[in-house]
């Protein structure tokens, strides 16, 4: 039997997801600030910090885990945001988790071994791993 959720809450969460993919910052500091937590996760285990990374924004980034987001906390296969960010070029979201804490090592693929299979040197060498 199939859990039920109600429609409200879905549109809600499905409203805030929608902030972080497209780095609406005041609405996800609205959210935060209003009791929402900074790792909410999508259906997919996507974080709202994974989301603004993947769709490059920075700024979003910072702001969550400025309010406590876990900046390692890995999607349901395993992928951190600083693999995706790594993957989709971003190199001002790379600088922002990085200055939150991320861990190059964390996550499958990691940030590094991502790095790797693009021949990304320049971050292999930001990573220490090099």
């Amino acid at each position: 039997m199939s859990e039920a959720h109600d429609p409200a809450v879905v549109e809600l969460a499905t409203r805030i997801f929608g902030h972080a993919r497209r780095g609406e910052s005041d609405a996800l500091a609205a959210f935060v600030d209003a009791g929402v937590s900074p790792d909410l996760s999508n259906d997919r285990g996507d974080s709202l910090v994974m989301l603004a990374a993947y769709h490059g924004h920075a700024p979003a980034v910072e702001l969550l885990l400025a309010r406590g987001a876990d900046p390692d906390r890995p999607n349901d296969r395993g992928q951190t945001p600083l693999a995706g960010a790594v993957f989709k070029g971003e190199d001002a979201v790379i600088r922002a988790l990085l200055a939150g804490g991320a861990d190059p090592a964390g996550g499958t693929p990691s940030a590094v071994d991502t790095a790797r299979m693009f021949g990304k040197t320049e971050l292999l060498e930001l990573f220490g791993a090099a």
